[in-house]
């Protein structure tokens, strides 16, 4: 804590004298320079930042989103820092909410439903070294009742377990992790506050570490993660990774088996669902990470080239792009699909000393390994997974295309994912294409044409029944007929009628004498050497077989 209090008093004096800290020079660059669109921030970024000033606090749009507008982009998300506390956040908004043990911040929330927004807000952290934290033993899990009461804390490898040390805005700065993520826009003033030189970077279309790379790695070893995500996202925009930033990178990525595996999960949906899904996984190819960041990402590289996996992919890309909203559960279900499937087949066979399972329950333990093997219970037993396990629990119904199968199926609430999975299916061949339109058209039709596409599907059906029936040959029986076979053998041609004009199988009375004709039945077997063998036709459709 001394050597601490030295480097603060140290900072000051340097700042004092020559404008210049250990923590970055402070630039404010006017919009003359930086060039930010102001049209193109977030009108609740703004109330939040406005509301904090006329509080008496210092409030700035942060992060990827102040290098997004550098970049003329219009960000997505709106990040906010402030010298308020937490709770002093809380009490200027009605819908605010504070988040978080490691890293504790409020969520302000704006609108309900789907077209809500959350506006993050964090507090300035000072810059904390790893001597000057207090040690635990184990991670963020195993230390829980240790931490309770600690704001800063790290393992034995220097990994951050907590980080809730309020500090000057330049430490701040200097705890970021890149320099085109540190910056700090005033959307009042129109100021951007730059420290360590990112717009500098942003201009020159470099992605570059605050600091050691490999000390910043071992702090937070999920900076990994953000490094792969943040190069693949502005790679498109001609953005390259500093060569020392990304040298330590396979080094490090051992550090991930320390990081909580819930977070790890989340970490991967970041990386697939931010609108560069095949980027990412290009890039973790290319850097050499392909494998042994997270199992199931492992799976997701691995199979990113099969022609399913690779459509799924490409749309959840195609969406984030649009605008549209993505779930997590389609593009697992999409990941997984191969697995559920061989599983699903494989029990629909006997097996030595086993029968084979009815189609439904054999689907169901199919999906039950899945989520033993691939997903465990970090969220496999939660929301993600029920909606994984409706969409592939769909797939069979859409082969059911009469009855009241159809009417129920489109009412079900995951429907539409389940028939893009479906389309999805079809668009590689592995589903008829005839079926999937079929299915489009329902889905959108009224009454009368949902009637009408049923019987369609009616009437193709009794056309390949018809199709694969075997043509019938009869003969009309003579008025005079041959006696019967006693002999229990088949019945004489003469004891055949022939089809009557409706369609029915009929028989003739053998003595010519009138009668109603009746159907005609297969032929019994005999029951051994002791039955007893019936004459003519072993049914007993004539009349002489009694």
């Amino acid at each position: 804590m001394i050597k601490q209090f030295i480097d603060k008093i140290l900072a000051k004096t340097g700042s004092a004298r020559g404008g210049r800290s250990r923590f970055g020079k402070r630039q404010e660059v006017d919009a003359s320079v930086h060039r930010i669109d102001p049209a193109l921030v977030d009108e609740r970024a703004k109330n939040v930042v406005t509301t904090l000033q006329q509080a008496g606090f210092e409030a700035y749009i942060v992060g990827g989103a102040v290098r997004d507008l550098l970049l003329g982009l219009k960000p997505k998300d709106f990040d906010v820092a402030t010298n308020a506390t937490p709770e002093e956040v809380k009490g200027l908004f009605r819908r605010a909410f504070i988040i978080g043990r490691r890293f504790r911040i409020v969520h302000v929330v704006y609108g309900r439903g789907r077209e809500h927004e959350v506006i993050e807000v964090s507090t300035f952290r000072a810059y904390m070294e790893a001597g000057a934290a207090e040690q635990v033993a184990g991670n963020e899990r195993t230390s829980k009742s240790e931490l309770s009461a600690m704001k800063h804390a790290v393992d034995a490898s220097g990994r951050v377990l907590r980080d809730n040390v309020w500090g000057p805005q330049d430490e701040d700065a200097a705890r970021r992790d890149f320099t085109v993520n540190a910056m700090y826009y005033d959307p009042a003033r129109q100021i951007v506050v730059d420290y360590h030189n990112g717009i500098r970077d942003a201009q020159k279309l470099v992605l570059r570490m605050i600091g050691d790379p490999a000390t910043r790695y071992r702090e937070d070893p999920v900076r990994i993660v953000r490094a792969i995500r943040f190069s693949a996202k502005l790679a498109a925009l001609g953005f390259k990774m500093d060569a020392k930033t990304a040298a330590p990178l396979v080094e490090s990525a051992r550090l991930l088996a320390d990081v909580p595996q819930s977070r790890m999960f989340d970490e991967m949906l970041k990386l697939l669902q931010t609108g560069h899904a095949l980027a990412s996984i290009a890039q973790l190819r290319t850097l050499g990470l392909a494998r042994g960041i997270y199992p199931l990402l492992d799976v997701v590289v691995e199979r990113a080239d099969l022609p399913f996996v690779k459509a799924a992919l490409a749309d959840t890309d195609r969406r984030v792009g649009e605008g549209k909203p993505v779930a997590a559960s389609f593009l697992l279900a999409c990941v997984l699909w191969s697995d559920v499937r061989e599983g699903w087949q494989a029990r629909l066979k006997e097996r030595p000393g086993q029968r084979a399972q009815p189609p439904v329950p054999a689907l169901q333990d199919a999906i039950d390994d899945v989520f033993n093997t691939r997903i465990g219970d970090v969220s496999g037993r939660g929301k993600l997974a029920a909606d994984m396990r409706e969409i592939w629990m769909m797939q069979p119904r859409f082969d059911k295309r009469v009855g009241s199968t159809p009417y129920g199926l489109v009412e079900q609430a995951r429907f539409r994912a389940g028939f893009d999975f479906m389309r999805l299916r079809a668009d590689i061949g592995e589903v008829d294409e005839a079926i999937a339109e079929w299915w489009q058209e329902f889905s959108t039709a009224d009454d009368i044409r949902r009637e009408d596409l049923i019987e369609q599907v009616r009437a193709e059906q009794r056309k390949a029944q018809s199709g694969n029936r075997a043509p019938r040959v009869h003969t009309r029986s003579p008025r005079a007929v041959a006696p019967a076979s006693t002999g229990g053998g088949e019945p004489t041609e003469a004891a055949l009628g022939e089809q009557t004009g409706d369609g029915e199988d009929a028989l003739v009375p053998a003595d010519g004498e009138g009668g109603a004709p009746r159907k005609r039945r297969r032929r019994r077997k005999p029951r051994g050497a002791g039955g007893v063998a019936g004459g003519g036709d072993a049914g007993g459709s004539s009349p002489d077989a009694a």
